[in-house]
């Protein structure tokens, strides 16, 4: 089958695609078989190393709180980022110079610093200038950082989003007399968000990974920082990292499946009804449309 974007293969390219992928996976199977070979000659498959995680003390005392700071910070930084990239955004596009240059700085500035600078300039902020305790300092500061960088980026996807739909739909707004809140508010947002959405569940990805940025620098006690706690305890340096790689991987799974979810929701709430109409409404409207046509005529 042909479609929009490419050829459908022919026989050559098929065979070329199948050979391919059977090479692929041969080579995949072999670095895998050199992974589990290399692990097991090194003792970390031993099941000595891997019995913690099946018991409680583990996973109550490390792990588990550990994820729950992750996902404070991370729910944290989303819930303020969100709204403000969006109010960023949107303020780039004003037709008012003294709200869209201001917004442009902000957006190019905090972009332009690495997050992890970001997280250290608001830890000595709050040493220095605030009276946040020592225990609440990490947290503070890691959220900080991630809103100020990742309310940046999103901006420009909420920029992007808007000044990617048709022209004509604005334009149609305003000539119908709306404000060009109501056109934002209304029309356009509305529509954007369908566009953006797969761009903002990857930066909510990366919010959500960039916590363990905190506690290598800052000492917050997520999810990495915890494991190494653990790992100091226990001797499994090599499990732990797996085990809490395998968390991170679940957890950004189920964030992207159910972005992808809301994605299809959304696009099949905006689609018609898709209902064919029959002959008898065909003649129907026909006869309605007519009927109006004469009647106005006879109004007249």
């Amino acid at each position: 089958m042909t479609s929009v974007l490419y050829d459908a293969p022919g026989p050559r390219a098929k065979r070329r695609n199948v050979i391919l992928s059977v090479v692929f996976i041969a080579a995949l199977a072999i670095v895998l078989w050199w992974v589990y070979r290399t692990m097991d000659e090194k003792g970390q498959l031993d099941w000595a190393l891997w019995k913690p995680f099946t018991e409680s003390e583990a996973w109550t005392t490390y792990l588990l709180p550990g994820l729950a700071d992750t996902l404070k910070a991370a729910a944290l930084s989303m819930v303020i980022a969100l709204p403000l990239g969006a109010i960023l955004g949107i303020a780039r596009m004003s037709d008012h110079k003294w709200v869209r240059v201001p917004a442009s700085v902000v957006v190019e500035f905090f972009r332009a610093i690495p997050v992890l600078l970001l997280m250290l300039f608001a830890n000595e902020f709050f040493a220095r200038s605030t009276d946040v305790t020592s225990a609440d300092r990490p947290l503070y500061a890691v959220v900080t950082g991630l809103v100020l960088y990742n309310a940046s980026v999103l901006a420009e996807v909420v920029r992007a989003g808007i000044l990617s739909l048709p022209k004509g739909q604005g334009e149609a707004a305003q000539a119908i007399g709306l404000r060009k809140s109501q056109i934002m508010s209304n029309i356009l947002l509305p529509q954007a968000v369908t566009v953006m959405l797969p761009a903002i569940v990857s930066q909510l990805v990366v919010i959500v990974k960039d916590t363990a940025l905190g506690g290598v620098m800052l000492g917050f006690t997520e999810l990495l920082n915890s494991r190494g706690t653990l790992a100091a305890n226990y001797a499994n340096v090599v499990p732990s990292f797996i085990v809490v790689a395998v968390i991170f991987i679940v957890l950004n799974f189920l964030l992207t499946s159910f972005a992808s979810w809301l994605e299809g929701r959304l696009r099949r709430s905006k689609r018609g009804t898709g209902a064919v109409l029959g002959a008898e409404d065909v003649d129907d409207l026909n006869a309605a449309e007519v009927g109006g046509t004469f009647g106005t005529g006879a109004d007249k």
